[in-house]
């Protein structure tokens, strides 16, 4: 299996795939997801807020396993 985190994610252009949660303490939180370059159907996904706190990384087989039809 290709390790997702060897890539460099300069480039990758991260987008907001759904709406965010107005609920939360400080305002709206929501994720965006980013294709990985030379990866493939693989993806990022990082806080919108905290962009800089680093990514978790899935193959498209894992987000679409739980349901996320819009990569």
């Amino acid at each position: 299996m290709e390790n997702l985190y060897e890539h460099d994610l300069a480039g990758a252009q991260f987008t907001r795939p759904c709406g965010g949660n107005n609920g939360t303490e400080g305002g709206e939180a929501r994720v965006e997801l980013a294709a990985i370059p030379g990866a493939g159907d693989a993806f990022a996904l990082r806080d919108s807020k905290n962009p800089d706190a680093g990514t978790l990384r899935f193959t498209g087989d894992e987000l679409r396993a739980i349901g996320m039809t819009t990569i």
